[in-house]
């Protein structure tokens, strides 16, 4: 995001990533290694199993709601909101299609959303880490973590490098020991563009995923806030301005295509025609993982 009507210098303080430890069905992180596999097999299976998750989520329509806002420093209140909710769907080719269903006007006053704004929203919210992707990120082990009711590794996740034009997540991935997928996710996107006259940042953010039709975790909520702090420059005055973004992934039914699906080494039955009933509450054996206290 860039500050609207203003060209100014800025720096991004993000907030800090939510204590896991503290938060309410989080329990501690236990940081020794794992007894039963390696952690470079850990990698391979999860990185195996997003790219089939990565495929199936091509065979599925959903509704993507997102909701923009910049919240005022005296009442804490939205001071200016863009809303835009849309079906998403893919075709044969996995080429992505959206149909706008509602957007009421725009009333965001204070800064402007920029493209990489969007592909934002579009790819690096719902973070999928695929096995051609593994070699753009360093992945350090962190412990395991019980969640809920889900047992997971916890990564610390970054950018091996930055290339030009390319935009990358940065933070923590839980991954489930049972699915060996992306269950929850907690970071920013990087890099922040603080260059004079091309600012262009973002707030931290967190994804959780729930389980849909028994098998693939999809993202169906997306929470980003923080302050983006502007300083004075040229003779204007500096500003913050507090933003917070909410994305729900709704409404998930599968429909047919020809993609060929792999689920723990097995080829999936990928020829009903039929849409699947949606899915969007999570299996009652396997609820998605608690939402982070109150910044």
């Amino acid at each position: 995001m860039i500050p609207k009507a203003l060209i100014l210098a800025a720096l991004l303080t993000a907030a800090p990533l939510f204590a896991q430890q503290s938060a309410e069905g989080f329990g501690p992180l236990d940081p020794t290694p794992p007894t039963t596999t390696t952690v470079a097999e850990i990698i391979q299976k999860m990185g195996r199993q997003e790219s089939a998750f990565a495929a199936a989520r091509n065979e599925y329509t959903f509704r993507q709601d997102v909701k923009f806002n910049t919240l005022s420093d005296d009442t804490g209140r939205p001071d200016g909101e863009y809303h835009q909710v849309t079906n998403i769907s893919f075709d044969d080719a996995g080429k992505r299609e959206e149909r706008v269903v509602f957007a009421p006007q725009n009333t965001i006053g204070r800064v402007i959303m920029t493209e990489n704004d969007f592909k934002d929203i579009e790819k690096r919210l719902p973070f999928i880490l695929t096995t051609p992707e593994l070699p753009d990120y360093d992945l350090t082990y962190l412990g395991k973590q019980h969640v809920d009711e889900l047992d997971t590794y916890v990564f610390d996740c970054k950018p091996r490098q930055l290339l030009k034009n390319h935009r990358y997540f940065q933070g923590k991935v839980w991954v489930d020991q049972a699915d060996n997928e992306i269950v929850l996710i907690n970071g920013i996107t990087v890099p922040q563009d603080t260059r004079p006259g091309h600012e262009d940042l973002s707030p931290p953010y967190t994804t959780y995923y729930e389980q849909i039709d028994g098998t693939y975790w999809f993202p169906v909520y997306t929470k980003s806030e923080g302050t983006l702090h502007f300083p004075a420059r040229h003779g204007a005055l500096s500003q913050d301005v507090h933003v917070r973004t909410i994305v729900r992934y709704t409404d998930y039914k599968r429909f047919h295509t020809n993609v060929t699906i792999h689920y723990n080494g097995e080829v999936l039955d990928n020829q009903n025609d039929s849409p699947q009933p949606a899915a969007t509450q999570p299996a009652a054996t396997q609820p998605p993982p608690p939402r982070p206290p109150q910044r």
